[in-house]
Parts: C-alpha cells; sequence; structure tokens
C-alpha cells in the first residue's frame, strides 16, 4: 500500500503512520487523564489569573453536577455555550462532556437571526452566555427549546480584579448592553449548587455525538456538523503525534488567540496541548493588538495557532518584533491560505517558521499538516497526518495520477458522522464508504505534499470564518428595495478575502449607506460586505442563474462604493 501513500516516506522522524484511537473512550476520557497527570500545573490563564489542572477537574465537576442533578439534564442532550476565550469557557465545556452532553459551540458576535437558527436547529435546552451578548439571546430565548439560561460577566472567575473589570466593561466602556432574562442562573451560582451533586457516572463510546460543531459546510445554511468523541479522539492524537515529537510535556505555553468555539483552537489549543499538560493562555479580545503583545511579552510562549490574518496583525504591531522568541517553536497557521509574504516576514523577526496545516469542520479538524522542522515556507498545506488517506478525484469521481489537478477527498477516522438532522445534505459530501468530497480544488506531489489551487465552491474566506454568499444573497433580498444580488469574495490584505456585493435596485433612491446599516443589523461582522456596487444587471446563465464567476473574473471591475 506504501506506494500509493507516497507522503509516509516524508514523514518526520517519530510520527507513526497510523494511531489507536482505542487509547480513550472518550474526550472526557483524554482530560480526566490531564486532570490527574498535571494537576499541580496551571492549566488555563486569563486576566492574570491562573487555573491548575485540578482547579479545572473540580470546577468542571461542579459544572457537570449542576446540569444532571440540578437541572435534570441527561445524556445527549444539547448545551449552547456562546463565549468568547475566558476561563469559564474550559469549564463549561469539560463539565458538560463529563456530564455526555453535546456541545454546541456558539458564535459570540451572531446577530439575533443566526443565534435562533443555530439554537432551534440544535434543539439546545440550555446555554451558558457571556453577559455582553446575553441581550441578543433575550430576543431570542422564547423561541427556543432553551430551558435554562446561565449567564456570568468576563471577570466573573478573577476575584477582586473581576470585580473592577466587570464594572468598567459595563459602566464605563458601556460594553454589556442591558437584558432581562427572569430564569437565568449566574455561573458561579451554579458551580456552587453543583458541588453538593457527584459527578454523574455516563457512559460515553465513540459513536456517541461530543459537539455540533455549525458550519456552511460547503454549501448554503449553517449546519451542525456532528463531531463524534470517536473523531475528536482521532484527531487529537493525530495532531498530538504531529506535534508531541516536538513538544515537552509539562513545559508548553500555548497562546488561544482564536476563539475556542473555533474548532481549530478547540482542537490544536483546547485539546491536544492539554494532553500535553500545556498551559492555554487564553486572550479574550485579539483584536486589540497592543493588549495582546502586553500578553505575549508576559507569558514566556512556546507555540502560538492563528490565522494569516492574526500574524499579519501582530507583526505590524509595535512591540511584537522586540519580544522574547527563544522559547517559541511552533507557529501553526489554519483556518485560512497562510500568505507567502506573512510567512517570509514571521520567520525573519521570531526565528520560527510559519507552518501551514489545513483542515475542515468537518475533520475535526486536521487533515494535513506540514512537518514542523520545515526550514521554510513551501506554499503547501502539508501532508495527510497519520491514518488519513487523501486523494484527488476527477469530476467523474475518480483518482487522478500525481500532479493533476481535482477535487480534493478525505477518509480517515476524525470525518464527522454526518450533519446533524439533514441526511441530504451528508449525502453530497459523504460517501457510503467514508471519503469525504471538501469543495477545495488541490493537486498533490510525488512526496504527498497537498497544494490547493482554488476553492470549488463560491465560498468566501474572512479571517479564516467561511461566508456563504447565499446566506448573505438572502439576507440582503429581504431588504425592499433590492431587486437581485451577487455576493462575492476579493482580496483583501487584511483579512484574506472582503464581501462585496453587486445589487441591482428596485428602488433608485437605494444608498449603500442604507444596505450596509441593513447588512451591519442582520449579519455578524464577518458576513457584513465591506464594498457594494449597484449595477443595471447582473450576468445570467441560460436558466437564469446570477453568475458569480463572471463577476469575480471582471479585469477591471467599475470603482465600487462605499
Amino acid at each position: 500500500m506504501s506506494n500509493e501513500r507516497p507522503w509516509l516516506a516524508h514523514y518526520p522522524e517519530g510520527v507513526p503512520a497510523q494511531i489507536d484511537t482505542n487509547q480513550y473512550a472518550s474526550v472526557a476520557a483524554v482530560v480526566e487523564e490531564a486532570f490527574e497527570r498535571f494537576r499541580q500545573r496551571p492549566a488555563f490563564a486569563s486576566f492574570g489569573k491562573q487555573l491548575s489542572y485540578g482547579q479545572i477537574d473540580e470546577l468542571s465537576r461542579q459544572f457537570a453536577g449542576y446540569l444532571t442533578g440540578v437541572l435534570k439534564l441527561a445524556k445527549g442532550d444539547r448545551i449552547a455555550i456562546m463565549m468568547p476565550n475566558v476561563l469559564q469557557y474550559p469549564i463549561a465545556l469539560f463539565g458538560a462532556l463529563r456530564a455526555g452532553m453535546v456541545v454546541v459551540n456558539t458564535n459570540p458576535m451572531y446577530t439575533a437571526r443566526e443565534l435562533k437558527h443555530q439554537l432551534e436547529d440544535a434543539g439546545a435546552k440550555a446555554i451558558v452566555v457571556l453577559d455582553n451578548f446575553a441581550a441578543t439571546l433575550q430576543q431570542v430565548v422564547a423561541e427556543t427549546e432553551v430551558k435554562h439560561v446561565i449567564t456570568t460577566g468576563i471577570g466573573d472567575l478573577l476575584g477582586l480584579k473581576g470585580v473592577a473589570i466587570n464594572f468598567v466593561l459595563k459602566n464605563i466602556k458601556k460594553m454589556v448592553p442591558p437584558y432581562s432574562i427572569p430564569h437565568a442562573v449566574r455561573f458561579r451560582d451554579a458551580l456552587s449548587q453543583g458541588a453538593s451533586h457527584p459527578l454523574p457516572k455516563v457512559q460515553l463510546g465513540h459513536d456517541d455525538i461530543a459537539f455540533l460543531q455549525y458550519t456552511g459546510g460547503t454549501t448554503g445554511v449553517a449546519k451542525g456538523a456532528m463531531l463524534t468523541h470517536g473523531n475528536m479522539v482521532a484527531n487529537m492524537m493525530q495532531a498530538g503525534a504531529w506535534i508531541g515529537a516536538n513538544a515537552k510535556p509539562g513545559e508548553e505555553v500555548i497562546i488561544t488567540a482564536l476563539p475556542l468555539y473555533h474548532i481549530f483552537s478547540l482542537t490544536a489549543n483546547g485539546l491536544v496541548f492539554m494532553r500535553l499538560g500545556g498551559l492555554n493562555w487564553l486572550i479574550t479580545n485579539p483584536r486589540d493588538m497592543p493588549g495582546f503583545v502586553k500578553e505575549l511579552k508576559q507569558s514566556n510562549f512556546t507555540a502560538l495557532t492563528g490565522v494569516n490574518t492574526l500574524f499579519n496583525g501582530l507583526l505590524n504591531t509595535p512591540g511584537f518584533a522586540e519580544l522574547d522568541f527563544s522559547r517559541l517553536h511552533l507557529s501553526l497557521g489554519g483556518g485560512m491560505a497562510v500568505q507567502r509574504a506573512v510567512a517570509e516576514r514571521w520567520k525573519k523577526v521570531t526565528g520560527c517558521t510559519l507552518v501551514e496545516a489545513y483542515g475542515l469542520t468537518e475533520t475535526s479538524p486536521a487533515a494535513c499538516i506540514n512537518p514542523l522542522d520545515l526550514k521554510d515556507y513551501n506554499g503547501s498545506i502539508g501532508l495527510p497526518i497519520p491514518s488519513t488517506d487523501v486523494a484527488i478525484w476527477s469530476e467523474e469521481g475518480q483518482p487522478l495520477p500525481i500532479g493533476e489537478v481535482g477535487e480534493l477527498m478525505v477518509h480517515g477516522p476524525q470525518v464527522m458522522k454526518g450533519y446533524w438532522q439533514r441526511p441530504e445534505e451528508t449525502a453530497k459530501v459523504l460517501g457510503s464508504d467514508g471519503w469525504l468530497h471538501t469543495g477545495d480544488i488541490a493537486r498533490m506531489d510525488e512526496s504527498g505534499y497537498v497544494y490547493i489551487v482554488d476553492r470549488k465552491k463560491d465560498m468566501i474566506l474572512v479571517s479564516g470564518f467561511n461566508v456563504y454568499p447565499n446566506e448573505v444573497e438572502d439576507v440582503v433580498m429581504q431588504h425592499p428595495g433590492v431587486a437581485e444580488v451577487a455576493a462575492i469574495g476579493i482580496p483583501d490584505e487584511h483579512s484574506g478575502e472582503v464581501v462585496k456585493l453587486f445589487v441591482v435596485r428596485k428602488d433608485p433612491k437605494l444608498t449603500v449607506e442604507e444596505l450596509k446599516k441593513f447588512c451591519h443589523d442582520n449579519l455578524t461582522g464577518y458576513k457584513r460586505p465591506k464594498l457594494i456596487e449597484f449595477r443595471d444587471s447582473l450576468p445570467k446563465s441560460n436558466v437564469g442563474k446570477i453568475l458569480r464567476r463572471e463577476l469575480r473574473d471582471e479585469k477591471k471591475p467599475a470603482a465600487a462604493h462605499g
């Protein structure tokens, strides 16, 4: 078989061809092993406060006790977590998983419309939400199955300093819009109520769902990828085998700037580094670049994961180049293409190669990673990781020879079970043989390195987040002044791509500003159009389908407004 897997000959030393997923029955088993093994070591840090593995064990136990003992939730019930990177996140996450529940990671920046869709679709019975975003929840909670709301402030677990932080955010920075959710319980009260209930005894296996991780997949409205305990354990071990040879158990400090509700951060930082006894240094607001650099200065960091935008932002922030990079041995870029100029500059400033990886929500997420001892950026997304097969297929579904361009296909134990309650959507991307259609166009070289050539679908990638033109167009079409609309991605030096709209007006008085405001109210930040151009007509196929590709391929688009 090895001649069909050319990548195996190029694996870094010590990385196995296969991993044994039977080592752990569940994600809960993995984290419980880490709690025992690294009890005294710091596990998570935020705003200068650190919690040890032992403390996270105890607090997540209390949270699990609250969910099952007080709220009487049962194995398989869905619980949404709507928080940025704060200490409450891992406690809620591990508590829910240890109680056998399915975690629905929810982007805190969602609009009311997006939040309602996700909570309804998942059938979530409970939600943990940060105060800053509770006003959005208030608008829709009555229209969902959510019975239990747990609220918390950024500073709630930070002691005296936290009291000050909560006061400033609410009263001075006005970052907590007023809300009223009458039956909501405070997170700290939930912990104290849960403390008198034992950790529930739950049997979990590889087929049980651990996460409903929402994504547009390769098309349309957000749907929940069912990631099982088996998927997550596999990916943790696959990525762990790749990273582990290069890491020192109990000594790693990983900077967690990408939100833990994003699958890349969740698996790579939250889980792989936990198994190594690493300290996850949580960055709550990575957009505050000067504040981010200050955190880096204090952290003595050894590893950093991120998207291209993040690395580029740091490089352009005063003070970053003066940091001490002597312990930094892993810089891992994923979620969107790493740009060569950024990678080369990163290497020059930090002395550490920016290694590109590739994954999808549907693959938990890692599928390919470059060797970590890579001397320089190579433009590739790397080699298929252990126990993973990758192939390039023709439009007819036939494997293509080395060097040919076609659709990238992935097969392995990390491939999702399917989309939650969407068998037709699942069948479009997942064959009965377990091969997953990624929707990305790629080629493989004779050494097994994979290169992304283009994206098959019209998906737009803004700072590592998928934006689906269908969803944006559906929202814009709800504006009474719009007759027709097409959304495409155009290159942007900051976020990789931004959304551009081409609009045919129904109301000749409709302005760019008015439409931007409408989008602002109905779409989360990264989905909002940065450019809007009015046209008299849009290019269409013979059956009347708007041809986005033609708009993308225009050599010199008319000057954009806005």
